[in-house]
């Protein structure tokens, strides 16, 4: 058996579904087009698993300024209209390698963590790569989380219970925030991470088990961190990779969620260790027998369904609401 026939064997019979109609789409890997043209076809295929688009009472966009005067754009996602009780805020950073993804692609997804949850989210649409490399999106990232605390009421948001979430690459973002939350006192009720880049290398056993054939292929993430780092020394910066972040105690507490078929699992784990090394509270789950990217696959994959509804619940018990 080949390896890749092993790790399918891992899979459940819904991920393989998938995987085997992205193989008979046939579109190039987004590793071979240029940053523009990968941007606008992850765009179009964002949709294409999700769960219906939830009607929310109240969605709305707008600008967050950046340290340099850029203004951000963001939307705000609320189960409940303006003018009601005080809600609670989730900053959500989309994943995409630092160098795809937006407010659109991760629409469906943000909808539903306010619609699970009962709490306010926005979602940050901060600079790409190439164009804008490291540390911007964590520069970015950072200001939006500053920007919101200070101005959570006039959101109608309440400024004691925020939180910071993402996937992937925003993973790693949200990752980064919750330390630079702790070295400005700004506290934190949570860190919702999905399967978020942790290592500065991508060289732990899973990214060699899982390099082909599942969603997120090795030449992808050379393709996007590519873009985004420079050089050994950025990679090895904790604000890449977290794992590399001297001191992590007093961090918010984490929910992380990692699918079993995926090059980062090992590293996701890694950073539960640590965080929990430092005394910092860790929910840890990981999701059998499907790939990277599954949460935004919640047509064709239950899992995404059962990890949507475990991070709302991480979010509910983070901020009291339950």
């Amino acid at each position: 058996m080949t390896d890749l026939h092993i790790h399918h064997t891992r899979l459940t019979p819904q991920m393989r579904g998938v995987l085997q109609g992205m193989a008979r789409a046939g579109h190039p890997p987004l590793h071979t087009r240029t940053p523009e043209d990968a941007r606008k076809a992850y765009e179009a295929g964002a949709g294409v698993l999700e769960v219906p688009k939830a009607a929310l009472p109240r969605v709305e966009d707008f600008h967050i300024p950046a340290r340099d005067g850029y203004r951000m754009p963001a939307r705000l996602y609320a189960p409940i209209e303006a003018g009601g009780a005080a809600l609670p805020l989730l900053l959500y950073l989309h994943g995409g390698g630092f160098t795809i993804g937006s407010i659109a692609t991760h629409d469906v997804l943000c909808r539903e963590l306010a619609r699970l949850s009962g709490a306010m989210v926005v979602s940050l649409e901060y600079r790409l790569a190439p164009e804008h490399r490291f540390p911007t999106a964590s520069n970015d990232a950072w200001d939006a989380l500053a920007w919101l605390a200070q101005h959570a009421a006039t959101l109608g948001a309440d400024p004691a219970r925020l939180a910071v979430g993402g996937d992937s690459a925003g993973g790693t973002l949200a990752a980064v925030n919750a330390i630079l939350a702790r070295d400005a006192g700004l506290p934190l009720a949570l860190q919702l991470l999905f399967y978020p880049g942790c290592a500065a290398h991508q060289d732990t056993p899973s990214h060699a088990t899982y390099s082909r054939g599942l969603v997120l292929e090795e030449p992808a993430i050379s393709w996007f961190f590519g873009h985004y780092v420079q050089s050994r020394a950025e990679r090895e910066d904790w604000r890449f990779a977290p794992l590399h972040a001297p001191d992590v105690e007093g961090v918010a507490p984490a929910w992380i969620g990692l699918a079993e078929c995926d090059p980062l699992v090992d590293e996701g784990v890694d950073y539960a260790d640590k965080l929990r090394a430092s005394g910092v509270a860790v929910d840890l789950e990981i999701y059998r027998g499907v790939t990277h990217e599954f949460i935004k696959m919640g047509r064709a994959v239950p899992e995404a369904l059962k990890a949507h509804a475990d991070a709302a619940r991480a979010m509910r018990q983070a901020f009291g609401m339950e």
